[in-house]
């Protein structure tokens, strides 16, 4: 597909398709870079993307306890010390 660089103020730009928008998944902020002769544009995505059903599925699983095996992990000043 071909695209027409246009004048936008005192920078230039692109118009890019509707459909390719879709495609992509590219909805607002985008990374831009260039590499090798090109201009690549990516989405950003969110730092803790996808944890909550990586989550779900541990816990499906029974794979969310805790890695040491200490899931009761006591010590005698929780007995001298708080009050319950």
């Amino acid at each position: 597909m071909r695209a027409r660089i246009v004048k936008i103020g005192n920078s230039q730009g692109i118009r890019i398709p509707k459909p390719l928008l879709e495609q992509t998944g590219i909805t607002e902020d985008v990374e831009l870079e260039a590499a090798k002769n090109q201009l690549v544009i990516r989405p950003i995505s969110s730092a803790r993307s996808g944890w909550e059903d990586a989550f779900r599925t541990m816990s499906e699983n029974k794979d969310d306890l805790l890695i040491d095996g200490a899931e009761n992990i006591s010590h005698s000043w929780d007995t001298r010390e708080w009050q319950w």
